[in-house]
């Protein structure tokens, strides 16, 4: 088990852009909005102090402490009050500050200490949490500041550590800092990076469809936010689970909207997060809402499921309010007209109230993972394309008989088959749809997505004879 470092602190203090420093690229979204984290975002990193071997540890941004507590920033763009959300995410901040090896607490040394600070303050002192905190003054932007910083100290927390997370100053001692206060692990190897989870899965869809209702299901824990208020969760969430003897990282990434209904960067940032989570899962999970119909914004994400070549898992969720009054069976038919383009992907009925169906979903994902990463032998590969030539080969208005001349899988996730041919215009299109379907009924890859690759032979001039 990795130590934990967790970032506390009031909004607006530079948590994220802290932890975007630490992690060494862009994880948490970072705008001068108050309440852009809500959620406990984190990621596993390697520290590597001045001296001595890097030490690897996970790292937790967390929502500002006493967000949504005046007029002016407790709607969202629609109006709806969001003060309903500050108890859980006050509740996320002091279960990640409990669990805590480490606790990073910022402040802002151009503000000096405000109420809010001393409220921090206050709490972890009475949770007995004193000994864990590292108190950072950040925004210290440069030397003229230290002397502003130095009024942290009265929080009761030692000197602070003066940082700027925009533009460096002072990281390398902070990270000293934080490497000397880790405790010792057997198996924290020196110079070891952290282990990369067995399969990542990325759940998306439309706001209020039960991402995150189904992560906290999965982690058998309140993970993430879940509120009734539309568009609770503003990033991409990673949480790191052990179940069946696998390690899972579930992504809940935020409720996509249509593009002209963003409000503003922190949506826009919000969607960037969700194109790299479908980059970098494994298996993505398609979440629609079994009570409504699918909209355009979930024919978006299916055509880009669909262009990344990324396994998908259709996954309708709310199936307890609905199972009186549809059979999955209609459902199903209703699937296959709505999102053509995954037409391999399996369909899988949940509730995330009830748990009902997520083991299974879990299960065929595992599946799902090991179909992309199977690398099919040269001979089998070449038997299978024969067979099906033979018994349907491509049609050409000029009587060109199509022939295929090598064929191989040159790569793994997605799996990717190039074949040189003698007329590659033969086998696209229409052939190739029907190619790819059968290829699914052939080999071991039935559910997920297959790239095929088609080159002409190439010929070589033999010099003229003298």
């Amino acid at each position: 088990m990795l130590p934990k470092l967790a970032i506390i602190g009031r909004p607006n203090v530079g948590k994220s852009s802290l932890f975007n420093r630490l992690a060494g690229r862009r994880i948490s979204i970072v705008d001068p909005t108050p309440g852009v984290t809500r959620d406990r975002i984190s990621a596993e990193i390697s520290l590597k102090p001045t001296k001595g071997p890097s030490r690897a540890l996970h790292v937790i941004d967390t929502g500002g402490w006493g967000i949504y507590t005046t007029e002016k920033n407790s709607k969202d763009d629609a109006g709806v009050d969001l003060t309903p959300l500050k108890p859980s995410i006050e509740s996320q901040i002091m279960v990640a500050a409990k669990e805590a090896d480490i606790i990073l607490f910022v402040t802002d040394a151009k503000d000096g200490v405000m109420a809010l600070d001393r409220t921090v303050a206050t709490l972890l002192r009475r949770r007995g949490l004193t000994s864990k905190v590292i108190a950072v003054a950040n925004k210290v932007d440069d030397r003229s500041w230290e002397s502003a910083a130095q009024e942290v100290a009265r929080l009761g927390f030692g000197a602070p550590t003066c940082v700027s997370a925009s533009s460096g100053l002072g990281l390398v001692y902070l990270r000293n800092l934080i490497v000397s206060k880790l405790p010792d692990m057997e198996d924290d190897a020196p110079d070891e990076k952290p282990p990369i989870p067995e399969i990542r899965i990325a759940i998306v869809g439309r706001r209020n469809a039960g991402k995150s209702s189904i992560v906290n299901w999965l982690a058998g824990e309140p993970r993430v936010i879940v509120s009734e208020i539309a568009g609770t969760t503003r990033d991409s969430v990673d949480v790191r689970i052990e179940k069946e003897g696998r390690i899972i990282t579930l992504i809940d990434t935020a409720g996509v909207r249509k593009k002209k209904s963003w409000d503003g960067d922190i949506e826009f940032y919000a969607n960037t997060r969700t194109a790299d989570a479908i980059a970098r899962c494994d298996v993505a999970w398609l979440l629609l809402d079994a009570t409504e119909k699918s909209t355009q914004i979930e024919k978006t994400l299916a055509m880009q499921l669909a262009d990344s070549f990324k396994p998908t898992l259709i996954t309708v969720n709310k199936l307890d309010l609905v199972q009186k009054t549809l059979k999955p069976a209609d459902y199903q038919a209703y699937i296959t007209q709505e999102f053509p383009q995954l037409s391999y992907a399996p369909i899988s009925f949940v509730s995330a109230k009830t748990g009902k169906g997520l083991r299974d979903t879990l299960a065929l994902s595992f599946s799902m993972q090991e179909q992309a990463a199977h690398r099919e032998g040269t001979g089998k590969l070449n038997a299978a394309i024969k067979k099906i030539l033979a018994e349907r080969g491509p049609s050409s208005s000029l009587g060109t008989i199509a022939k295929v001349l090598y064929v191989s899988q040159i790569s793994i996730n997605p799996p990717t088959i190039a074949m040189v041919v003698n007329k590659p215009a033969l086998f696209k299109g229409q052939y190739e749809r029907y190619l790819l379907n059968r290829l699914r009924e052939t080999l071991p890859f039935s559910e997920v997505p297959i790239r095929l690759q088609f080159s002409e032979r190439k010929r070589t001039l033999r010099p003229a004879r003298k």
